[in-house]
């Protein structure tokens, strides 16, 4: 039976080519989603650059035929705009509402005896139109199960003997143990639950037994086994990208940056460490930040000098040869000549569409505010000696259009899985302090 797909505006900017993803059936844009994209085609963002691109998309199909007759897209099914109800409306629905008037039109088309289903991000839209009576769903082409999610880890029994030789020799061959590569894989032995071993997946059915202790990294020790893994995951030049998922406090981004100083300053292994993070305020917006670029940026990446400014506390850590003192001035001083020297950059994600990044170390923080779309623009920019690093709190979203299941951060940790030059691992315990790990659990 051939369905009625109406789109809500948000649909459309969060994946410009969404209208493509009905196959055989028919998409209907209410005159207000044009009127909608039309506000937002001037925005140089990514919710600018959607709305330029599905109008352009929607321009290019008008060669086919009437829109509001409807036209063929490319993989089946046709394409509408329609103005308003041709019939009476006893939705009870106010017009002046953008949102409305597109209920409307998917409700007009129900009573009509057509089989509707309207989509769209906003939580909000969809409870207004399964309260009239409408199928409503979120756009699910880019949403993985968050229940479900790859973590890089796993345990498996396996007797003593391969245990101890795996101890002796610390790589073992043909053995069938991990889905995935770089995995990381905890060996018990079935008799004594006591006896066991870390290992990765370091290639095709090949097992790679880890130090029982990580050496220290810049200036922090690995806390917890997560940390241990996902700091073999930061200092491996052969794994191009690193995606770190957990709870506020785990250490993600402090084991980003510290692994990111040790591989630039010590191992001299990438030419710089650029960082950004999306800029989406918590709580109400401040509004206009006085200053020039730089300025302005200081202000959102705040969190990111806090763990350059612990990283860099100690004197004797960044430069031996110093007699160890406290100069509560010094963490600055070194951030502030990083910074000068280009050692560090940090960067807006409104730059770095178009850019090719060679050779360095890149970190994006809180990448759960950012689309899949985002993350693969982001993604795509790294050329030849670059390794990038996606960290962020799927628990903690500030976009709007976003949860846990459609956010970039754990869309890329999902779909990567499978490919040798990606690892990942979910941090499971908060280390920040007693404090935080509370607030992490309980509030």
């Amino acid at each position: 039976m051939n369905k009625t797909f109406v789109l809500d505006t948000n649909v459309l900017l969060h994946n410009a080519e969404c209208i493509e993803s009905f196959t055989d059936n028919t998409v209907v844009l209410p005159m207000a989603v044009m009127e909608e994209l039309d506000s937002f085609k001037g925005h140089n963002d990514e919710l600018g650059r959607n709305a330029r691109q599905v109008i352009r998309r929607i321009d290019a199909l008008r060669a086919k035929g009437n829109l509001r007759d409807g036209v063929p897209l490319n993989k089946g099914g046709k394409l509408q705009i329609l103005t308003r109800s041709t019939t009476t409306d006893d939705s009870g629905l106010e017009n002046e509402i953008a949102d409305n008037r597109i209920l409307r039109v998917a409700f007009d088309l129900h009573k009509k005896g057509e089989v509707v289903i309207f989509v769209s991000k906003d939580i909000n839209a969809r409870l207004k139109a399964d309260a009239l009576g409408l199928q409503a769903v979120d756009f699910e082409k880019q949403k993985i199960n968050f229940d479900e999610l790859y973590t890089g880890f796993t345990e498996v029994l396996v007797p003593g003997s391969l245990i101890d030789e795996l101890l002796q020799e610390k790589i073992l061959e043909g053995q069938e143990i991990g889905d995935f590569p770089n995995e990381f894989v905890r060996l018990t032995d079935k008799s004594n639950e006591n006896y066991s071993i870390l290992a990765q997946v370091s290639g095709p059915g090949t097992l790679k037994a880890l130090p029982s202790k990580h050496e220290r990294v810049w200036s922090i020790q690995a806390r917890n086994k997560e940390q241990r893994m996902a700091l073999e995951l930061l200092l491996d030049p052969e794994i191009m990208i690193v995606t770190l998922v957990g709870r506020a406090g785990t250490g993600k981004t402090l084991l980003a940056m510290a692994a990111g100083l040790q591989m630039v300053l010590r191992k001299k292994q990438y030419d710089q460490m650029l960082v950004s993070r999306p800029i989406i305020p918590l709580g109400k917006d401040i509004g206009f930040l006085p200053g020039d670029k730089d300025e302005k940026l200081s202000h959102w990446m705040q969190p990111i000098f806090d763990n350059l400014s612990y990283l860099l506390r100690d004197d004797a850590v960044s430069n031996p040869e110093k007699p160890k003192k406290r100069d509560r001035d010094a963490p600055q001083n070194r951030i502030d000549k990083l910074l000068r020297e280009n050692t560090i950059v940090l960067e807006a994600l409104t730059y770095i569409r178009g850019r090719s990044i060679a050779g360095q170390y890149v970190v994006i923080d809180e990448a759960q505010n950012l689309t899949p779309h985002e993350i693969k623009t982001i993604v795509s920019r790294a050329g030849e000696g670059t390794k990038m690093v996606l960290t962020g709190d799927p628990y903690q979203i500030d976009n709007p259009y976003l949860d846990s299941s459609s956010n970039g951060l754990t869309y890329a940790a999902e779909r990567l899985k499978d490919q040798s030059i990606h690892g990942h691992i979910t941090l499971v315990n908060s280390e920040r302090s007693i404090l935080a790990a509370i607030a992490a659990d309980m509030l």
